[in-house]
């Protein structure tokens, strides 16, 4: 389905870049494509039983559209207000308000909740600041042991380069999104990794 489709049948509207907040550190909002998505479902990675993080949720497609493919359920962590609020309108609106959650937080803040076992990011920050949401990660991992597996749309390369070569996580998987879209971009591509949870045992 193209992204109007998907919009009507989830009954939200994401659509839109918004880049009022940029400041460096926290990166504009633009949603993922719906394509992407829909390739990311497709490996099986994600199901009913998992709980993702959303870091960077923005309007809410990623929470919105993973809960009602997967049955997943899904919390969304967005640091600007308004568009923590308009996350909240299509909670209103949305066929799977129920199995979805946004908080209004600061990622670096943010206490990741011990049942959480999948994370997804499109690039919400800078490399700064995903260290210190990765140490959060891996601290949660510590005190509740488990397999966590992360997700990586779309990454800078100096943030896929720290994140290959980190020892505290493995590669398990990249989805090829290249074929999804005209032009020729080596970045269109989903690295999926997981934690290393045995240094923690």
């Amino acid at each position: 389905m193209d992204e109007q489709a998907w919009e009507r049948l989830l009954n939200i509207k994401t659509a839109g870049r918004d880049d009022s907040q940029f400041d460096g550190e926290h990166h504009p909002y633009e949603p993922t494509d719906y394509a992407v998505l829909e390739r990311l479902i497709s490996t099986g990675y994600i199901g009913k039983h998992n709980v993702l993080i959303d870091y960077g949720s923005g309007k809410g497609r990623v929470s919105f559209f993973l809960a009602h493919e997967t049955r997943c359920r899904c919390i969304g962590v967005e640091f600007d207000e308004c568009l923590w609020e308009r996350s909240l309108a299509n909670q209103k609106t949305a066929v799977v308000g129920k199995r979805v959650e946004f908080i209004h937080d600061d990622a670096v803040t943010f206490k990741v909740p011990k049942e959480a076992d999948c994370c997804f990011f499109f690039n919400p920050f800078a490399l700064h600041t995903l260290k210190r949401v990765l140490a959060n990660i891996f601290d949660s991992v510590y005190q509740e042991t488990r397999r966590m597996r992360l997700f990586f749309y779309y990454s800078y390369e100096e943030t896929e380069a720290f994140l290959l070569n980190h020892v505290n996580l493995q590669v398990e998987d990249v989805l090829d999104c290249r074929d999804l879209f005209d032009a020729e971009d080596i970045r269109e591509k989903i690295l999926v990794l997981t934690v290393d949870d045995t240094i923690f045992r």
